[in-house]
């Protein structure tokens, strides 16, 4: 069952990221994955505050935790995109890129861990 819990929340974890992905957006700075990362972290943070105050089954903790944000969160597109701005030598992008999602991100993990302890 576990299996099954991680493939289904995978599968809608990455359809919702690729949904993402089809805004139409014109820049060299690779806002989406940002956006998509940063709402991941948030989600998370949520998912494992809730955890860590309710009583949740180990397959549902699997189906929000490693399926649905594992598939919707871009960390390794995210290491593409920061990749490819370093090797086109735009470093402030590729700086900003990297400082705005880790320090975002984690961030995001703390408002989302936030954000549940108010729903209790």
């Amino acid at each position: 069952m576990s299996y099954i819990s991680v493939a289904l929340g995978g599968a809608i974890g990455s359809l919702g990221r690729y949904a993402i992905s089809l805004i139409p957006v014109k820049s060299q700075f690779p806002i989406i994955t940002l956006i998509t990362n940063f709402f991941g972290a948030i989600l998370i943070g949520f998912i494992v505050g809730l955890t860590e105050r309710k009583n949740f089954s180990k397959d549902s903790i699997l189906f929000w935790k490693t399926g649905i944000c594992g598939g919707f969160t871009t960390f390794s597109t995210f290491s593409l995109e920061a990749y490819n701005l370093f090797e086109s030598k735009m470093y402030g992008f590729c700086s900003a890129y990297v400082l705005l999602s880790v320090i975002g991100c984690f961030f995001g993990v703390w408002c989302g861990k936030k954000i549940s302890t108010c729903m209790l």
